[in-house]
C-alpha cells in the first residue's frame, strides 16, 4: 500500500469521486461539506466533514491527518448561477481557498498541493486559449476563479508552498450532473427509452463550441501535475478541440435506443452564452507528457449508459 496520505477537498463531487476511485491503494481523506451525510463510496476513504469558510476548522483538519499532498477540489462550480449567487461563490472558490492555503502555511506542512482554478479566468474568443492569454473574467464564476488561481500562484511566490495550478476547461463524463449539457441531454433520452418522458429532447443553444475533455484524462492530468508540475507554473488541461454542442447531440441521438426529436426550450438559453471557448494544450503536452485518451464518442456512450442505470 502507498504510505502516502492524500486529501481530496470537494470529495463528494463529481470529479473527486472519480479521482478516489483513481486513487485506491494509499490514505485517503475525504472532505465533504457538513450538514450532509458521508458518501458510501468508493470504499476506504476517512470522510471528514469540513467547511472550508471556517477557517479554524480548516486548520484542525488539517492538523489530524497532516496530508502528504493536497487536491484541492472544492468549489462553487457552476457558471450560470454565479449571476445570482455572486457573494457564495466567491466566497466558496476564493476565501475557502485562501483559508487551506493560509492554515498549510501556519502548519508548516510539505505537503504538495494542487489547485483547480477554471478557463473561465480568461478572456473569450475565437482563438484557442493558451496560458498567457489576458486574464478577463466573463462571469462571476471566472472571477471567483480567477481570485483562486491568483491566490495560489501569490502561495508560491510569496510564501513558498509547493502549489501547482491547473486551469480545465470543460469536462464531463458518467455520474455528472444533468445542469451540464451532455449529462443533461444523456438523462433526458434515458428516460425517453425507458417511457418516463414524451420523445423530446428540450435543448438551449446547440451552437455553442466547447473544448470537452473526459472527466477520467482530466483526473490523470491532475494526478501527473501532482508528481512532476513545477511549482507556480499553471497548466490548461483540455483537448485542444472545440466541439459544436449540437454535434454532441446527434451522436446521443444516434447512440438512443428509439427516434427521438428535438425542441429548444427558451428557459435553457443563457443571454451570456460565449459562442467558442477553446483551449491550447501544448504546454501540459509538451511539458508534462499529457494528452487525453478517451474519444468524445466514448465518453458519451459510456455518460448515456450511466444514466440508464439511474433510472
Amino acid at each position: 500500500m502507498d504510505e502516502r496520505t492524500t486529501l481530496v477537498t470537494g470529495a463528494a463531487g463529481f470529479v473527486g469521486h472519480h479521482l478516489l476511485r483513481r486513487l485506491r491503494g494509499r490514505r485517503l481523506i475525504g472532505w465533504h461539506r457538513p450538514g450532509r451525510p458521508a458518501p458510501a463510496s468508493p470504499p476506504g476513504v476517512v470522510w471528514r466533514a469540513v467547511d472550508l469558510l471556517d477557517r479554524d476548522g480548516v486548520e484542525a483538519a488539517l492538523g489530524i491527518d497532516t496530508p502528504d499532498e493536497v487536491y484541492h477540489l472544492a468549489g462553487a462550480p457552476q457558471i450560470d448561477t454565479s449571476w445570482r449567487n455572486v457573494v457564495p461563490h466567491l466566497q466558496t472558490n476564493a476565501l475557502g481557498t485562501y483559508h487551506l492555503l493560509e492554515a498549510i502555511r501556519r502548519a508548516s506542512l510539505a505537503c504538495r498541493t494542487l489547485v483547480v482554478t477554471s478557463a473561465q479566468i480568461y478572456q473569450s474568443g475565437d482563438d484557442p486559449l493558451d496560458e498567457d492569454a489576458p486574464l478577463v473574467p466573463p462571469n462571476p464564476y471566472g472571477l471567483s476563479k480567477l481570485a483562486q488561481d491568483q491566490l495560489a500562484l501569490r502561495a508560491v511566490d510569496e510564501d513558498g508552498l509547493d502549489v501547482v495550478i491547473a486551469r480545465p476547461f470543460n469536462h464531463t463524463g458518467p455520474g455528472q450532473k444533468p445542469a451540464y449539457a451532455v449529462p443533461g441531454f444523456a438523462r433526458q433520452i434515458a428516460r425517453i427509452e425507458a417511457g418516463l418522458e414524451p420523445p423530446t429532447i428540450a435543448v438551449g443553444n446547440l451552437d455553442t463550441r466547447r473544448d470537452i475533455t473526459d472527466v477520467r484524462d482530466v483526473i490523470e492530468a491532475y494526478v501527473l501535475m501532482i508528481a512532476s508540475a513545477p511549482a507556480g507554473r499553471p497548466y490548461n488541461v483540455c483537448s485542444g478541440r472545440a466541439w459544436r454542442i449540437g454535434d454532441l447531440l446527434e451522436e446521443l441521438r444516434h447512440l438512443a435506443r428509439r427516434p427521438i426529436e428535438v425542441a429548444v426550450d427558451e428557459s435553457r438559453l443563457r443571454p451570456n452564452d460565449i459562442p467558442v471557448v477553446q483551449g491550447d494544450a501544448t504546454r501540459i503536452r509538451s511539458e508534462l507528457g499529457w494528452s487525453p485518451h478517451i474519444s468524445v464518442e466514448q465518453t458519451l456512450r459510456d455518460t448515456l449508459d450511466w444514466w440508464r442505470g439511474q433510472r
